[in-house]
Formats: structure tokens, C-alpha cells, sequence
């Protein structure tokens, strides 16, 4: 039977930290002295009215949270910070849409980073900055983050971790989850901050230089310019980005070993991080070749904007600091594969995940093999260990739904009118939690404000169903979910 009480009690209690990361912002609107001050105060209020209401209602909640509970709040959750996070665009007026105000938010939240806003620049500093906290706040999940700062606010913190981690292979750092938590959010904090100096240090002003940096290593790409990072028009800004975008796209756990315990070789070992880094490298030389030949691209030049483009697309982050749309029609194929596979499991980067790529391309090594050696035993290895196969079948029903998923966006948006190749780009981009769409033809360069409202929140169930891996949300939907036995 579902725990109704203890999940009203954690969302309520989660609905007030949210509170908490408003009225941070709501200081910088009272700071800058713009409009949205009475916009934060009101959906502060309103926030935090909600969480003790749902806290009241599970107040006599019995503190054992079962599987199928935790499957449940995590989602809800997600849901939940996502519509009162859609409080203050709503209520100041700048989104004046409830389904943009909520597309905007849920974007944030999941950091996939598609924008219905054409002109981001007419906004308030403290909207700006809301919107770069629903993606850094996000960039490693909502409840994963609250296990970190109050790890007796979750029950049963072990079942809601794997509701809400991504990639089929989680490590834990130490046997205590909030401890594992806290070091997680240590590299983290560590990276944006290196970020922003970074980013301070090639020329963005202190405002800029904090959220490109949130949500650079949240791969999220909200930006504060319509340009971007291109905006600026700085190789060194541009060379920063490609840095922490690539950082953010490792397994936290790899860059943990590697920074805290001194383990170099652990980088150059691990087969999730060798296939990563092939990636980035051939595609960067592909599309080089391309904008060499084809667009008259200097040779240094040819080489940042690839890599620029081919990090931002496998690491899911989405800013841009080129028309790629102007490239020729094989380098969109290329970054719409990058875009695809993602990044490391265990990163802030969407994606299939690379280490989902390495088992794929194992078993189908292995399925050649034995159509030669019926006999042959082939186990599944990654990275020297043996992958059971449950995980296997696991990998592979995440697949096809995956697939199935993105078939089905596309059916859609195609039906209505809307071209084939936006079709299934944005289709990709949704489920990847990706952002961009290459931008062939949808409004102006990578927002989504002419889609029609009834594809937003098709594209909002996307979404969030990318972040979540899919079957995490999925089995919501199965009568053997709220069934007692």
C-alpha cells in the first residue's frame, strides 16, 4: 500500500526548501531594485503555505518508505518544484502563459534547456538567476540534493537515490548515502566555482560569469544573453566552456578517485571515459574537415567551434556559440549522434550514457562471437567486472523504450505539421535532456515559444521522463504499481 502521509510530509518538506532558494533570489530583486521583488514575495509565500499544508497532512506518517513509494515521491517531487517553481514568471507577468511558465521551469529543472523565451535579456536579474538555480539545483536531482543538506528529511534515502540516479551502474562513495551525497556536492560546488573564476578571469562580469558557471556545470545552457555564450565573442570564454562542459560530463565517482584519492590512471582505465573522450575526438575532427572545406573556416577557428558544439551536444548542456544550422547537413547528424549518447553515467550530462553505449557494444561483440562458438560462455565485462543479466535485460528495455519514446514525439509532431527533421531532433533533444534542436527552422535561434501548447507538455512529460531514466516514471503508469500485494 502507498504511504500517502510520509509522501505529503517529504514533498512538503522539500516545497520549503524550494521556498528557501527563492527568497535567495527574491534578495537579489530587492538588491537590483527591479519589478519581480512582489513576484518572489508572493510565490515564496504561496510555497511555503503549501509545504507546511502537505507537512499538516502527513503528520502522522508512519517513517518506513517503501520502493514503490519512493518511485512515487521522486516523480511527484519533480512535479511539484516545477509548478510553484513557475510561480514567479507567472505572477511578475514576463511568462504570461501558464504552459510556458511551467515548459520554462520544468526545462530548468531537468537541465534539458529549451527556452520559449525570445528575449532573455528584457528579464530581471532575479529571474535570471531563478532560472540558472532550477538548473544547477537540478544538475544532480532535487531529492539527491536535499539527502546532501538534510539527510533526515528523506526516508529510506537508499530506494530514492536509485529512483532518481542515472546510469545503470551507481557506485557509492562510502557506505553512508548522505556521505556519498556530500562529496558528490563537494566536487560539484567545487567545479562551478572554478568555473566562474574562470569565467570572471576571461572577461564576464560577476552576474554572467555565476550563472553561465551554474549552469555550464550543470549542463543545463540557460543563458543570460539570446547569443549565448557567442554573445561575447571571447575564444577564451569559449576554451573555459569546453572545459568544465567536459568535466561536468564525467562520472562524478571517476572524478572523485581522480582529484581526491590521487588515482590518475583510474581516467585512463575506465572504458565509459575512453569512449567518451573517442567521441568528442572524432567527431570534432569530422565536422573541422567540414567547416574547413565547406564554410571557409580557419583551421583554429574550425577547431573551437567543433569542439565547442560536439561537448555542448554529448554532455547535454546546449549553449551554443556558432549557427550550426548554417553547417553542412552531416555535421547536424553527427552532433544529433553525440546528442544521443550522452555523457558518463553518474555526470550531470543526459543522454543514453556511454557506459549503456559500452554494454550495447559488448553484447552485440559477444552475439557475433557466438554465432561462430554456440558453446562459447561470454560475460559481459565493463571495466573488469561482470555485468548481470538482469542489468542486461534492463539495459535493453531502457532502449526500446528510449526508442519507442522518441518514435512516438515524433509521430506526433509530425502529424500536426511540424517538418520531419525539427520532428525528431526535438524529439531527441526532450528525451536526452538536451536543449537544443539545431534550430532549422523553430522560431528564433533555439527557442520553442511557436510549438504549439498541446507538444509543450508532451515535450514536458519528455522531459522529465529523460531525467528520470524513463522506466522510473513508466511503472507509474502499470496497474501492478497500486496494486497492495
Amino acid at each position: 500500500m502507498i504511504n500517502l502521509k510520509l509522501i505529503y510530509k517529504i514533498i512538503g518538506q522539500l516545497l520549503l526548501l524550494e521556498a528557501v532558494m527563492m527568497a535567495i533570489c527574491m534578495g537579489l530583486a530587492f538588491y537590483c531594485g527591479e519589478d519581480d521583488s512582489l513576484a518572489f514575495i508572493i510565490s515564496v509565500s504561496i510555497t511555503i503555505a503549501a509545504g507546511f499544508l502537505l507537512e499538516y497532512m502527513g503528520r502522522e506518517a508512519e517513517n518506513t518508505l517503501g520502493r514503490r513509494d519512493a518511485y512515487l515521491v521522486v516523480t511527484l517531487t519533480w512535479l511539484a518544484f516545477s509548478l510553484f517553481g513557475a510561480l514567479p514568471f507567472l505572477i511578475s507577468g514576463y511568462i504570461k502563459d501558464p504552459t510556458n511558465a511551467f515548459f520554462e521551469t520544468i526545462s530548468g529543472f531537468t537541465t534539458t534547456g529549451c527556452s520559449i523565451l525570445d528575449d532573455v535579456e528584457s528579464f530581471p536579474h532575479g529571474l535570471l538567476f531563478w532560472r540558472t538555480m532550477t538548473q544547477w539545483i537540478g544538475g544532480l536531482g532535487i531529492v539527491f540534493f536535499t539527502i546532501a543538506v538534510l539527510p533526515s528529511m528523506v526516508g529510506g534515502n537508499v530506494k530514492v537515490f536509485a529512483a532518481e540516479a542515472t546510469g545503470p551502474m551507481r557506485a557509492k562513495l562510502h557506505p553512508r548515502l548522505s556521505t556519498t551525497a556530500k562529496w558528490i556536492w563537494t566536487i560539484y560546488f567545487v567545479l562551478t566555482a572554478a568555473c566562474a573564476a574562470c569565467y570572471y578571469l576571461s572577461g564576464m562580469g560577476t552576474f554572467d560569469s555565476l550563472n553561465y558557471a551554474m549552469t555550464t556545470t550543470a549542463t543545463g545552457g540557460f543563458s543570460t544573453h539570446n547569443d549565448s555564450t557567442g554573445f561575447f565573442h571571447n575564444p577564451y570564454i569559449d576554451y573555459t566552456a569546453i572545459v568544465f562542459m567536459f568535466l561536468s560530463g564525467v562520472s562524478f565517482t571517476l572524478l572523485y578517485t581522480t582529484l581526491f584519492k590521487g588515482q590518475l590512471k583510474s581516467f585512463f582505465k575506465n572504458v565509459e571515459f575512453k569512449l567518451y573522450v573517442s567521441i568528442i575526438l572524432m567527431a570534432t575532427i569530422i565536422i573541422s574537415v567540414f567547416l574547413i572545406q565547406d564554410n571557409g573556416y580557419k583551421v583554429l577557428d574550425a577547431i573551437r567551434a567543433s569542439l565547442f558544439q560536439v561537448t555542448s551536444f554529448i554532455t547535454t548542456t546546449g549553449i551554443f556559440n556558432d549557427d550550426a544550422g548554417q553547417w553542412h547537413h552531416i555535421t547536424w547528424v553527427i552532433l544529433s549522434i553525440c546528442m544521443f549518447v550522452g555523457a558518463c553515467s553518474g555526470s550531470t550530462g543526459g543522454g543514453f550514457k556511454c557506459i549503456r553505449a559500452v554494454m550495447v557494444l559488448t553484447i552485440l561483440k559477444n552475439e557475433i562471437r557466438r554465432i561462430l562458438h554456440p558453446r562459447a560462455v561470454l560475460p559481459v565485462k565493463v571495466n573488469n567486472m561482470s555485468v548481470p543479466y538482469s542489468s542486461q535485460v534492463t539495459l535493453l528495455a531502457f532502449l526500446a523504450a528510449y526508442m519507442m519514446l522518441c518514435l512516438f514525439t515524433y509521430i506526433v509532431m509530425t502529424v500536426i505539421g511540424i517538418d520531419s527533421t525539427n520532428s525528431i531532433t526535438i524529439a531527441i533533444s526532450c528525451a536526452s535532456n538536451a536543449g537544443p534542436a539545431l534550430d532549422l527552422g523553430i522560431g528564433q535561434p533555439m527557442t520553442w515559444g511557436i510549438l504549439p501548447d498541446a507538444i509543450k507538455w508532451l515535450l514536458a512529460a519528455l522531459m522529465l521522463m529523460g531525467r528520470l531514466e524513463i522506466l522510473s516514471v513508466v511503472v507509474l503508469f502499470t496497474p501492478a504499481f497500486w496494486k497492495d500485494n
